[in-house]
């Protein structure tokens, strides 16, 4: 997958790291919860009562988003330069790292730094610097 650099702005990230900060922030400030995509999925297996509602609803809002999105402002189909089974691998090794990391990249990088976590901290440090050496090691030892 690459990034279509022609049609980048910077506008659009800002926008969009807004509107992440903002779910992040109403969803602790009206919910009293971390807004961490992995753990909400978690509680959804098995439900805990009482707690499936908004958790479902921001679930949701995840799917809807994206084709709302795609409805207003049609933009091209991604491009993947790697297999169904390889994109499969890859998002179960990420599920585990989330689990084995006791959260991911929403819970720690956005929530967990805004809120100063040490933790959260050396979690982001170590799925960044995994990334780098993965993006690393595939685009330039194994090509």
């Amino acid at each position: 997958m690459q990034i279509d650099w022609q049609n980048f702005t910077p506008l659009s990230a800002l926008a969009g790291g807004a509107t992440i900060g903002l779910a992040a922030g109403l969803c602790a400030l009206l919910l009293g919860r971390v807004a961490g995509v992995s753990g909400i999925l978690a509680g959804l297996a098995p439900p805990r009562p009482g707690d499936v509602g908004w958790r479902l609803a921001f679930v949701a809002g995840l799917l809807a988003a994206p084709l709302a999105f795609a409805l207003a402002w049609p933009v091209a189909a991604p491009e993947f330069d790697a297999s169904a089974a390889t994109l499969v691998l890859a998002g179960l090794l990420v599920g585990f790292g989330a689990r084995l990391g006791s959260g991911c990249t929403s819970g720690h990088g956005v929530c967990g730094l805004s809120r100063l976590s040490p933790r959260s901290a050396v979690a982001t440090a170590t799925f960044m610097g995994a990334a780098l050496l993965t993006v690393f090691f595939v685009r330039h030892i194994v090509q």
